[in-house]
């Protein structure tokens, strides 16, 4: 395989930030020009009639701006209340609103996610690209507790929440992975074949560039395990749809009930291994200890008990040699975004979160460091 292999749509993403990137820097949009943008797109979709109100910037999250509003027309009189999702010029993980609506409707039926309302992909008329989905009420982390986070890190549950939510959290990742993805409108993804390595590779291959283009300094650890990555890629015998950042702070539970409401954020999702989302939802970084001092995934259960469960209800076996490879992968990936675009993209002002992404950064020594425990653990 090419050492630069991506699929179509990632490759014309990625050209297509460093085509804008000399249009910097970027400052986050005022509520006069997300109303403008969003009246343009409404106008776009034909829509007559239209009332944009209660406009409000959302919290959270290290990439993309969020807002929440409220649109009335003609066609829809009752107001429906909706959440903007859009690109800065430039962010940590640059990913593509175009893949992430085409996921969301697939999705959709097999486990909660918002509703695709509008998309524009090449911000054609926002501006920058953006997607428009149903506003999904719930929490991230409870209300009861003094856990504070950054983009989901570090919330703590609690054995009374933990217990509600982990058999669901469960569930819904093992729905995800059964989901069959073949008969969906998945065209701005391609397919890995069968009992080859293209999962894996294709992932390598992403962070690989995404290292190329972001970098401001060398780091060997980084080009090191980028070639043993290459080297150890294990062959997907079956691709699943993979969520690819599914974890504590991208879900969403209503309270006092702790029924899950939704899963968020499907911008990284990918065909590919499911090993990759168990690597990923196993980091430390997602994680958090409870009082006896035991380490839970997510903050929900044990690891070993998160395994096991995972395959009692998907039937499937998990390789241990697949999953120390993608959490090598993952460390690799959480390494290279805090060292790559979250040094670069707040050096260059290209983004609306550069004092979180400068903070993130500061990180990148520790994430370092984990990898090189992942990687001596075998």
């Amino acid at each position: 395989m090419d050492r630069d292999d991506l699929e179509p749509r990632v490759r014309h993403v990625f050209d297509r930030k460093l085509a804008r990137r000399v249009t910097g820097p970027y400052s986050a949009r005022t509520d006069a020009e997300v109303d403008g943008a969003l009246r343009r797109l409404f106008a776009a979709e034909h829509l007559r009639g239209v009332r944009v109100t209660d406009l409000k910037r959302m919290a959270g999250g290290a990439s993309k701006e969020q807002f929440s509003f409220t649109l009335q027309h003609e066609a829809s009189p009752e107001p429906e209340r909706l959440v903007l999702r859009m690109d800065p010029l430039e962010s940590i993980a640059e990913t593509c609103r175009l893949r992430e609506a085409q996921m969301l409707r697939a999705v959709a039926g097999v486990v909660p996610v918002p509703r695709v309302r509008f998309v524009d992909p090449e911000g054609e008329h926002l501006g920058q690209p953006g997607l428009v989905t149903s506003f999904v009420r719930g929490v991230t982390k409870p209300t009861d507790t003094d856990s504070t986070s950054v983009s989901g890190v570090g919330s703590r549950f609690g054995s009374r929440w933990a217990s509600r939510i982990a058999p669901q959290f469960m569930r819904h990742l093992v729905a995800i992975h059964d989901f069959d993805w073949r008969g969906s409108d998945l065209g701005a993804f391609t397919a890995p074949g069968p009992g080859t390595r293209e999962a894996a590779l294709r992932q390598v291959g992403w962070w690989a560039r995404v290292w190329r283009d972001d970098s401001t300094e060398r780091v060997p650890l980084i080009t090191w395990t980028e070639c043993w990555l290459r080297e150890h890629a294990p062959v997907c015998d079956s691709p699943v749809v993979v969520h690819g950042d599914y974890r504590m702070g991208n879900f969403l539970f209503e309270e006092p009930s702790g029924e899950l409401s939704a899963v968020l954020d499907w911008e990284l999702a990918h065909l590919g291994d499911f090993h990759l989302d168990l690597g990923w939802a196993t980091q430390r970084l997602f994680g958090a200890w409870d009082e006896s001092g035991q380490f839970l995934v997510c903050g929900l259960l044990p690891r070993e008990e998160f395994l096991e469960r995972y395959e009692a209800l998907s039937g499937r076996r998990i390789d241990p040699e697949k999953l120390h490879y993608y959490e090598v992968l993952n460390a690799w990936k959480c390494a290279v975004m805090q060292l790559g675009p979250g040094v670069r993209v707040p050096l260059e002002g290209n983004s609306h979160q550069d004092l979180v992404l400068t903070w993130l950064a500061s990180a990148g020594s520790v994430l370092l460091g984990n990898l090189v425990r992942i990687l001596r653990r075998k």
